[in-house]
């Protein structure tokens, strides 16, 4: 199966790759594409589909966040993203966060954003902000 391209977000000092869901048969490819763009972190938000051991085994901290297909993250997965986000950029900075759902589509085809998505976009009003200083004592978030 050919699986799409990873996708590097880069925002004010925080870096994002949007992949694919690796099968244990792609897994070490996988893995090398992780590294490659320096992931430390990589968040699973769609049941586990593969091993996460070896890329542990990597230094990689995977977490397993899901939630339903289509569906708006429920707020305590908001919160523990943004509190995970807080964490990491200003303790490694110039890390990647990696984060996946089950296909990966939304990034790549155009409309995949449901209504329900596109509601929740619409109605979310932040309950913080992400705003802390680096080691040089600079903003990185706001």
């Amino acid at each position: 199966m050919n699986r799409p391209a990873p996708v590097e977000i880069s925002y004010d000092g925080m870096r994002f790759l949007i992949t694919h869901n690796p099968t244990n048969a792609t897994l070490c490819r996988f893995i090398e594409e992780l590294k490659k763009y320096g992931v430390t972190t990589l968040v699973r938000v769609c049941d586990a589909t593969y091993d996460k051991a070896p890329i542990e085994k990597e230094g990689i901290q995977v977490l397993d966040w899901p939630f339903d297909d289509g569906a708006p993250p429920p707020s305590q997965i908001v919160d523990d993203w943004l509190n995970l986000l807080k964490t990491k950029f200003r303790e490694e900075s110039g890390c990647c966060v990696a984060v996946h759902c089950v296909a990966g589509l939304g990034r790549k085809r155009r409309g995949a954003f449901n209504s329900k998505q596109l509601l929740y976009l619409e109605k979310y009003r932040p309950k913080m902000r992400l705003r802390f200083k680096d080691a040089n004592s600079h903003c990185c978030v706001q």
